[in-house]
């Protein structure tokens, strides 16, 4: 008879494997029938759940993007040279946005999408490219004009609303190119009204419409629309420490737009109403003023034959190794004119052939005078 431990061990080398080997295989299908029906999770089709109608401000945002986007135009400035063998080179110089004003061609745009450029090509929504050339410039107002040639089929002028009866908290939307990613749309709100920014020569655009509509690099130019799909202003710039929207953006109101637009498809220029004089613009001579207790802005020239000089203004003259002093404005009619942007406002949008009622000091006595305003180029 076999010790017990003989058997034991028969046992371990017969029946042990075996068990092992119908474990294993127990085991293999418990795991292929637990992922089979992983699996059959995984592959089952989930059903689409319906969303039902768009809200009509969804409808409404949608309806104005698609009308709008025909009128939405993508422009490219470079800068065009020559190199020492004089071949032609070009130079990228940016990117912005505009709009389509008419059929006959003309591109509203900002005048610093322009600035640093001499070549220009409009790519409009069919992504046709056209090259196009400046046919006006208003940096005072941060507004340029383009010209192309291009079938009036392809150009959709865009409906024109007014900026007059705004109000904080009415929807707008934006249409540009930011970075470059063209007919990108961002909506908002009628932030404030009424606010001043500065344009790229150091004057003051008044009446400036702020929006929380993202505007971001790119953007420049293009248009800021309301709940009626109609131009209200063009998207300008952007109060930001990095240079990407915060939320603070800045439109020049479509008023101004159409009181500048038709002056420079015409004359190439806004030709607006005038003193015919010249005037001091340094900070220095504003100070020293100031501190005499005088507010006002320094008469510098007079133009021969001008208005100013038929209603007996004076300029500054050199008399031996000194100066007289010229008249100091004080006031437009009702408008106090403090510094040379308040002569500016007070003169702007008033017409050619108005008459005025010019206050200045002459010698430290305040004396007026009346002027009828003449047409003069603004820069």
């Amino acid at each position: 008879m076999e010790p017990f431990f003989s058997q034991a061990h028969w046992l371990r080398r017969q029946g042990l494997p075996s068990l092992t080997l119908l474990a294993g295989i127990l085991m293999g299908f418990g795991f292929f029938h637990y992922f089979s029906k992983v699996q059959n999770l995984v592959d089952a089709e989930r059903a689409v759940t319906q969303r039902g109608a768009l809200t009509s401000d969804e409808q409404n945002t949608i309806q104005i993007f698609e009308e709008a986007a025909k009128s939405v135009v993508f422009i490219t400035t470079k800068r065009r040279g020559y190199d020492f063998f004089r071949n032609v080179t070009e130079q990228p110089a940016g990117t912005g946005s505009g709009f389509v004003w008419d059929k006959a061609g003309h591109i509203v745009t900002n005048f610093h999408v322009l600035q640093n450029g001499n070549a220009f090509e409009v790519i409009l929504l069919d992504q046709s490219i056209h090259e196009a050339k400046v046919v006006g410039l208003y940096p005072d107002k941060d507004m340029a004009i383009l010209k192309i040639d291009a079938p009036p089929a392809l150009l959709r002028p865009i409906p024109i609303g007014t900026s007059e009866d705004l109000q904080v908290g009415q929807k707008v939307l934006a249409i540009g190119n930011p970075f470059g990613l063209d007919h990108s749309l961002s909506t908002g709100v009628v932030s404030a009204l009424d606010r001043t920014i500065e344009s790229v020569n150091g004057r003051q655009i008044k009446e400036v419409i702020q929006t929380d509509a993202a505007i971001n690099p790119g953007n420049s130019g293009g248009p800021l629309l309301d709940s009626a799909g109609r131009l209200i202003g063009i998207n300008t710039q952007i109060l930001s420490r990095s240079g990407a929207s915060a939320g603070i953006g800045f439109a020049i109101p479509v008023d101004a737009v159409r009181r500048a637009a038709p002056q420079l498809i015409r004359y190439g220029q806004v030709r607006r109403a005038g003193l015919g004089i010249e005037v001091n613009p340094s900070a220095r001579v504003r100070r020293q003023l100031l501190a005499k207790g005088i507010q006002g802005v320094l008469v510098m020239v007079v133009k021969p034959g001008g208005p100013a000089d038929r209603a007996g203004l004076r300029g500054t003259a050199r008399i031996n190794r000194g100066f007289q002093l010229g008249d100091i404005l004080t006031g437009i009619n009702d408008t106090k004119v403090r510094d040379n942007n308040d002569l500016y406002n007070a003169l702007d949008g008033l017409d050619v052939g108005t008459t005025v009622t010019v206050h200045y000091l002459r010698g430290g006595e305040q004396r007026q005078t009346q002027v009828t305003l003449e047409a003069i180029n603004a820069r």
